[in-house]
């Protein structure tokens, strides 16, 4: 059956958000280098999903915009959505009062992942799997709505299917019924594109992708594709443990602990819109 329409979680209007100042601006810094992953072949076929659809509203245009990330490496790995970072003119992950310059991206061609190869080292990573959590079970998305930090109580609905604006290419995703939120509150999403969804063993089982305001639902991305972006980087060689969260207050606790720690963070898209540009 078809699903609703959804929104991208990534912001239109944050101009006041993006005066954080280009570390290294005025020196000399190499241009973005953008790789390609897909694995789809006609010879080794994706896993089958269930009939249920998304679309995601997108025009495709590009503006300067702010995302989250998070360390998946403590040697410079990050993990975020790849409508965050396709087409930016130069990324930058936030470093206090600065957006430090990278220079390495690979983009998934499967699903809406993104992986940074030479960004901030972290003192921590986040621990990822590829197995889908039960249907039913609690997720725990984290990331900067509106550039604000933000924790997203949901339950997993189950696997389905999106595909955003114009294209045809459909994605596997997981979908989740919105439950809370910490801080309380009803706002759009828009920010939390690229954070991590945690399920209630404590690990990171999707990319935050998208969410319907409307529905109250969140879309991330699959949990097996995230993992061959990142296997096929060669980038992650972290194995971190996973510990079980005791429940929102827990959930709560560790984002903060992330946050002061740096392992998430928010991420920047710089647009060069000049003619020729």
């Amino acid at each position: 059956m078809a699903g609703g329409k959804g929104c991208g979680c990534l912001p239109f209007a944050l101009a006041g958000m993006l005066l954080i100042a280009w570390l290294g601006q005025d020196m000399r810094v190499p241009p973005l280098k953008v790789e390609q992953f897909d694995p789809r072949s006609p010879r080794r076929p994706l896993p089958g999903w269930s009939n249920e659809q998304f679309v995601i509203e997108d025009d495709g245009k590009r503006a300067d915009s702010m995302g989250t990330a998070f360390a998946v490496d403590r040697d410079g790995a990050w993990l975020t959505a790849q409508h965050v970072t396709h087409g930016c003119t130069r990324v930058g992950l936030e470093d206090g009062r600065f957006a430090r310059p990278v220079s390495r991206i690979v983009e998934s061609r499967e699903a809406d992942a993104a992986l940074v190869r030479d960004g901030l080292t972290s003192d921590a990573a986040l621990p990822l799997s590829a197995r889908a959590p039960q249907p039913g079970t609690p997720g725990y998305h984290m990331g900067f709505p509106a550039g604000q930090p933000k924790l997203v109580l949901s339950e997993l609905i189950g696997e389905a299917s999106a595909r955003r604006g114009r294209s045809e290419v459909t994605q596997p995703i997981l979908a989740w019924a919105e439950k809370g939120r910490i801080p309380p509150g009803d706002g759009t999403l828009s920010g939390i594109s690229g954070g991590p969804v945690f399920a209630e063993d404590g690990h990171v089982v999707g990319v935050n992708s998208a969410s319907t305001d409307r529905r109250g639902r969140i879309l991330t991305t699959a949990p097996d594709a995230m993992m061959r972006l990142t296997r096929a980087s060669g980038a992650v060689d972290d194995r971190p443990v996973a510990y079980p969260f005791a429940g929102l207050a827990d959930a709560e606790s560790r984002f903060t602990a992330w946050l002061d720690e740096g392992v998430i963070r928010r991420i920047f898209c710089d647009v060069d819109d000049r003619p020729g540009g």
